[in-house]
């Protein structure tokens, strides 16, 4: 098998490393980078973790803070306009998985005509974008480190995957420090999306040995600290594990491809603005059940990899150990379900075929181990609602 790795060609990782952001920079020959953020990175003051060392260096910038929670295409054509008329030769995306997605779509934007959605999945994105940095400060994505990114469209509410290695940022800087503060509901979302970023890269049709190995180590490291993570926020080596398994997921599912819990997820996420790790935390569960019979063996060996059982558990056993698993996970992260989200089951009901259709033709559910058709995902979301 022949497998074509693509990731950031630069990434700084360890505590503190966003020190040094400006020799960074250099390497990447970004002189004059326009920063994108969130308001709370901005008005909080955090975003001075990075710009401290920008100013200090004596490089010029701007900041581009209108980020929200799931980017938008509104949102991504003022940020191509800002970064178009500024005179800007690269970007910084500090924030989660929105800010990064959202400086990726710019990019795309600012270098390509048309729309937004003249460019998703499974169209080609022609010209490059500009260089870009990203600083995640949430241990969960993976973003900084893939050639996808998700935007909404305002005018479909579709949940549009952007992919091509023109997306993949230039350079990274992964630094657990970023993410102490983050909260107990932040932290176990974005911490299960990495365990379902990892299990759907080693599951996907698309997987690979080098990705495999990405996946596995990811899925050791979920289950070993992400209890901890969210339950002693300050356990720096619990943040510092979580923060390198979200990268290793991240250069997984980027080189394997996400699968069906992704492709369900986006359609939630878009019609009830549920986070997208929360969104995939109620998936996770029953897509690892509905899958698991056509690929035993690799639900099996995560099972292994998360110490679910032992080493010698036969396969049967050991996918019954994951599912057992999962389930205890969101017990323990308290992970609602779309009803107790506060999620109208009679408006969640009214959308299952569109969600559906919107699921399959992201393409991800066809990198699943059981492809399904369209009956069988509103079934799947028939059975999350209340469960």
């Amino acid at each position: 098998m022949i497998a074509t790795i693509a990731m950031p060609k630069l990434m700084l990782i360890g505590g503190g490393s966003i020190a040094q952001v400006a020799d960074t920079l250099a390497k990447l020959g970004i002189k004059r980078p326009l920063i994108v953020t969130d308001p709370f990175m901005r008005d909080s003051g955090a975003i001075a973790k990075l710009t401290d060392p920008l100013t200090a260096a004596g490089i010029p910038f701007d900041v581009f803070a209108d980020t929200v929670p799931d980017p938008t295409t509104e949102v991504v054509y003022a940020g191509a306009r800002m970064l178009s008329d500024g005179g800007f030769d690269g970007m910084i995306a500090l924030g989660g998985g929105s800010p990064i997605d959202t400086a990726k779509a710019m990019g795309v934007m600012a270098a390509n005509p048309g729309k937004m959605r003249d460019y998703k999945v499974p169209n080609p994105i022609p010209n490059e974008s500009l260089p870009l940095l990203a600083i995640p400060t949430t241990a969960g994505t993976g973003s900084e480190a893939t050639k996808f990114t998700v935007i909404t469209d305002t005018e479909t509410d579709e949940k549009m995957l952007i992919a091509g290695a023109g997306v993949i940022p230039q350079g990274a800087i992964v630094d657990f420090e970023l993410t102490l503060s983050c909260p107990f509901r932040l932290t176990a979302d974005t911490g299960i999306d990495t365990l379902t970023h990892a299990i759907e890269a080693y599951v996907s049709r698309k997987a690979n040995p080098f990705s495999d190995s990405m996946a596995l180590a990811a899925m050791a490291r979920v289950a070993k600290h992400l209890r901890t993570a969210c339950f002693e926020p300050g356990n720096r080596e619990a943040r510092e594990q979580m923060m390198l398994a979200a990268n290793q997921a991240g250069i997984a599912f980027s080189n394997a491809s996400v699968a069906l819990v992704h492709g369900m997820s986006r359609p939630i996420g878009a019609h009830f603005h549920v986070p997208h790790g929360l969104s995939n935390a109620m998936l996770l569960p029953a897509v690892t059940a509905f899958s698991l019979p056509t690929a035993t063996a690799r639900y099996a060996d995560c099972a292994r990899a998360m110490g679910a059982c032992a080493p010698g558990t036969d396969d049967e056993t050991a996918g019954v150990a994951l599912l057992d698993a999962l389930n205890a996970l969101n017990a323990d992260l308290k992970v609602p379900t779309p009803q107790a989200y506060g999620i109208d089951e009679g408006r969640f009901m009214g959308l299952l075929t569109l969600m559906a259709e919107q699921a399959l033709g992201s393409g991800s559910p066809g990198n699943n181990p059981r492809v399904p058709t369209a009956e069988e995902i509103v079934s799947l979301y028939r059975d999350i609602y209340a469960a």
